[in-house]
């Protein structure tokens, strides 16, 4: 590095110091709000209503729609909304995907699964409006601020989002012990007022977008191109490898999403606010130290080893479940697994994140990111939603088995990969253009 490029290098202090990083703090808290009131902590609430556990599990897949945002990404990217042109382009869907959410939970806490039908597409409206609402973060971190401050800005959206993730998970459940869900998910679309008033405090990204005139160039260069980019930039056999890694990297952390994890627990002799203040609260901090675990060992050792522990490790703790299968509300034990599991997590997920901003062209961030980070989810969000149907044939046991094993194949896709992948040429092909 050159003295004139460290100069303007910021320190740690001013990558954290600097406002966009905090306005990524509430973003962060808006994107993790929705996310657990569509599948895990809805789980709670149908299960309560007598709803069978493959229905559970089927419903509780909304969160799918977080899996397929790379297919309207394009649109986010490059549609600057009418009626909401004068926030920006990157403000504009912020403030949108936020009013439909609060407008969603209300919808749902007025309908109730009483009312199961419409109930259950005002839920996949939340799923859809949050994975937007995703979408739309994750572009306007990308713009707000130079690759150098960008580990400031993940931290803090990090922390936002895990805070939500308290809120609606353990806050959730601790609330529901004493009053209505329905009252549950209005008291949650309230809180989402809060990251609302961030939208019209942010400042608008500074980018001068071009796009193409006429349709059939717009759809090129908005559909086609970032699809393209990335084939052209690695060989075809080493672009569908890298695919499958990521199909298959997060299996293991993402088949115990869904609704498969609120009737274990309950089964295994827990009530909801001993789920709440261990897997839902304790286990959201020791996931923040996990994240930065894994930043520490990707800075100092660099992304390929940190990447392949935290599939190894992920896969591993999916296995303490199996030891928990039992254990009649020993809370000990559900101290111990939570632990190990939420600290591989977030180790594994921040290993993810460097891996994946290292593929993108920023020519094209937010429709390729979306994807990749899609693609992510996919596999173990599609096995979680027939999670019920396996519990009810094998027990619960046997599917944390299959959880962990299916991680294997992206052990071995590991080492045919990244012999071959030079980590960073997305950037250098970026500014070459």
């Amino acid at each position: 590095m050159s003295d004139a490029v460290a100069a303007k290098k910021p320190s740690a202090w001013q990558a954290f110091a600097q406002p966009s990083a905090w306005t990524m703090f509430f973003f962060g808290f808006a994107s993790g709000l929705p996310f657990l009131l569509v599948a895990g902590t809805l789980a709670y609430w149908l299960k309560e209503k007598d709803i069978n556990l493959k229905d559970i599990t089927l419903i509780a897949s909304a969160g799918l729609a977080y899996t397929l945002k790379f297919v309207w990404a394009p649109l986010v990217d490059r549609w600057r909304l009418p009626l909401l042109g004068r926030l920006g382009q990157r403000r504009g869907w912020l403030l949108l995907a936020q009013l439909i959410v609060i407008g969603g939970l209300l919808g749902m806490a007025q309908l109730t699964p009483d009312r199961l039908a419409p109930f259950v597409w005002v839920t996949i409206v939340v799923a859809f409006a949050g994975a937007t609402l995703d979408i739309a973060v994750d572009a306007y971190r990308v713009e707000i601020a130079p690759i150098e401050a960008q580990g400031a800005l993940v931290a803090t959206y990090s922390l936002g989002y895990r805070i939500a993730l308290i809120i609606t998970g353990a806050l959730a459940l601790v609330l529901a012990d004493h009053t209505a869900w329905s009252n549950v998910y209005r008291a949650m679309a309230g809180v989402m007022l809060i990251p609302l008033v961030a939208v019209f405090l942010a400042h608008e990204p500074d980018v001068l977008r071009e796009h193409a005139s006429g349709w059939a160039a717009g759809l090129r260069e908005g559909v086609v191109e970032p699809f393209a980019d990335f084939f052209r930039r690695f060989s075809v056999p080493l672009a569908l490898g890298v695919l499958a890694f990521i199909l298959l990297a997060k299996i293991s952390d993402q088949s115990l999403g869904g609704g498969i994890m609120a009737p274990f627990y309950l089964d295994q002799g827990y009530s909801k606010t001993q789920i709440a203040a261990i897997s839902k609260v304790y286990g959201i901090w020791v996931g923040i130290a996990g994240v930065f675990l894994g930043g520490f060992a990707v800075a100092r050792w660099g992304i390929r080893w940190p990447l392949l522990a935290g599939v190894v490790l992920g896969a591993v703790s999916n296995l303490l479940y199996v030891w928990l299968v039992g254990a009649n509300g020993d809370l000990g034990m559900l101290t111990v697994v939570i632990s190990g599991e939420n600290l591989a997590q977030g180790f594994q997920g921040t290993t993810l994140v460097a891996f994946l901003s290292a593929l993108v062209n920023q020519r094209f961030t937010a429709t390729q990111y979306a994807l990749f980070s899609s693609l992510v989810m996919l596999p173990g969000k599609l096995l979680s939603a027939v999670s019920g149907s396996i519990v009810l044939v094998t027990g619960y046991g046997t599917y944390f088995w299959i959880t962990a094993l299916a991680s294997i194949p992206a052990v071995l896709l590991f080492f045919w990969v990244m012999p071959r992948l030079r980590l960073g040429a997305a950037h250098e092909a970026a500014t070459k253009a």
